[in-house]
């Protein structure tokens, strides 16, 4: 693969350590790192990536986890290239997927438009807010999600609507098997009152720093929220609040957040944790909890 370099404008690496990449500050390396300087770019590294190759797009890296032996193939890193953001007509927003999240947020808010300030409190980018139908406080992405602008692995872009995706909680695919990724979407919105907006982003700020560990490397929510239920507090219930292994420890403050305090946890002690968590909760309560970040790559 050397030889695209000079064809591309983006950057390619070997053995990328994945850790400076994720938020939880652990993991192995990725063989192959590319990138892109925007979509155009992306767009063309894809035409010439081998059909076969292994490839998973990385945006904060803040639901991901890279396990300790690497991921051997590709991955895309899109925060700060896939960045364009506008707003196209009356109510209607144009996102890239690798906006962030909360930067939608404020900038819907500052046209006076509502309905998304519950994105300030998701992390990631916002294609990773289009893959997991990301939601908090009440809102989930793909209530205002009009259309999606696909790319193949043939670096073709494909518009399609929003019916063509069978959406759930936490979980978003195309009804039709393809290889296709988020590159951008257009977004609805209605109008309203952005200083109200805006502080109700300020709410939901100060409401995520009072009940997650927000100072200590972590992924956000591990689990899934059971139907009339709350991981958190099942987690708790089952005696795991505070748990460690290997530098990794369940959060006292908040039971779905898994933290990596000084760096120091492997991407095996993590996932161990993980696995703790639900025996515990299974043989406690007979409830399997549905682990929300991505686990990739091979064991060490």
């Amino acid at each position: 693969m050397a030889e695209l370099r000079p064809e591309l404008r983006g950057r390619f690496a070997v053995d990328e350590p994945m850790a400076g990449h994720v938020s939880w500050r652990a993991g192995g390396h990725v063989a192959r790192a590319y990138f892109p300087a925007d979509l155009a770019d992306l767009a063309e590294f894809l035409r010439r990536l081998r059909p076969d190759e292994p490839l998973l797009v990385v945006g904060l890296g803040s639901n991901l986890l890279v396990r300790d032996g690497g991921f051997n193939g590709t991955m895309v890193f899109s925060h700060a290239a896939l960045n364009e953001l506008r707003h196209e007509s009356a109510g209607t927003l144009y996102v890239e997927a690798g906006v962030a999240s909360p930067k939608v947020a404020r900038f819907a808010a500052n046209l006076n438009l509502i309905g998304v300030e519950f994105l300030a409190g998701i992390p990631g980018t916002f294609g990773g807010a289009l893959a997991m139908n990301a939601g908090c406080y009440g809102g989930e992405t793909w209530q205002f999600v009009d259309r999606v602008l696909m790319l193949n692995r043939r670096g073709e872009l494909i518009e399609r609507k929003a019916d063509e995706f069978a959406v759930g909680y936490r979980h978003v695919g195309l009804k039709a098997t393809t290889d296709e990724v988020f590159a951008g979407a257009w977004l609805r919105l209605p109008a309203g009152d952005g200083t109200a907006a805006r502080e109700r982003i300020a709410e939901l700020l100060a409401m995520r720093l009072a009940s997650q560990p927000l100072d200590l490397p972590n992924a956000g929510s591990v689990f899934r929220n059971p139907p009339g239920d709350h991981a958190a507090r099942l987690i708790e219930a089952a005696g795991m609040k505070g748990a460690t292994e290997g530098g990794a420890r369940v959060s006292e403050k908040h039971a779905n957040f898994i933290v990596n305090p000084e760096g120091a946890a492997s991407a095996a002690a993590i996932e161990s944790l993980i696995g703790r968590i639900r025996v515990e909760v299974q043989q406690r309560f007979g409830i399997e909890l549905v682990c929300e970040v991505r686990i990739v790559g091979d064991a060490a």
